[in-house]
């Protein structure tokens, strides 16, 4: 069991699902198998997804970006309807955050974090109302997002990452950001922007 994370039955001994303690938050662990040759490992399976309430069909476009350590991006949110994504990480590691962006959810405001990596290649799924975001641990890190939306630039919220009302602890010193996150407002302005408008 990952921290933060109860364990669910799954399908078969492939890939296992925990539950967070965000409403919704889902965290799939595969079984990767290893030899001498290196390993093999599933990092998503539709008829797990399934079971948990998730269609596989409805995830139209994957993206993966680059980062080296001590990068930050976020934290990321869309409006309108928001964005689900399944989110891992194919090369290191990174510390994911997620913020509860939902006002009429009852873990609004919560916040958590657990480790991506290239290690245990966990997949993250993220529902549609959260911020999210992750700071790079290594050297270079890709992290893969599988999402159910086009982008659209319009939609796109953000919190700075050092929002004093979040703490959001990021276990490295920040050694590159964005402007754009940089410019992000702060979760008080958010948080009432959601409420008056949701």
């Amino acid at each position: 069991m990952v921290d933060g994370f109860e364990q669910q039955n799954g399908r078969d001994h492939e890939m296992r699902v925990e539950r967070a303690a965000i409403e919704g938050v889902l965290l799939f662990v595969p079984a990767p198998h290893r030899d001498d040759r290196g390993l093999f490992t599933r990092t998503f399976d539709a008829a797990v997804a399934a079971e948990h309430g998730l269609d596989a069909s409805l995830f139209i476009q994957d993206s993966q970006s680059r980062s080296r350590q001590g990068t930050v991006r976020g934290m990321h949110g869309r409006s309108g309807r928001g964005e689900a994504k399944l989110v891992r990480c194919a090369r290191g590691a990174v510390h994911d955050v997620l913020v509860d962006a939902r006002p009429h959810s009852p873990t609004f405001g919560r916040r958590m974090s657990v480790v991506l990596d290239d290690t245990d290649f966990l997949t993250l799924y993220v529902p549609p109302g959260l911020l999210h975001g992750f700071q790079a641990l290594t050297g270079q890190t890709d992290v893969c997002y599988r999402i159910d939306r086009e982008h659209d630039p319009a939609e796109d919220l953000s919190v700075r990452y050092d929002d004093p009302e979040l703490k959001i602890d990021w276990p490295l010193p920040v050694s590159a950001i964005s402007e754009r996150d940089l410019a992000a407002g702060s979760w008080a302005q958010l948080r009432e922007r959601l409420r008056t408008t949701g």
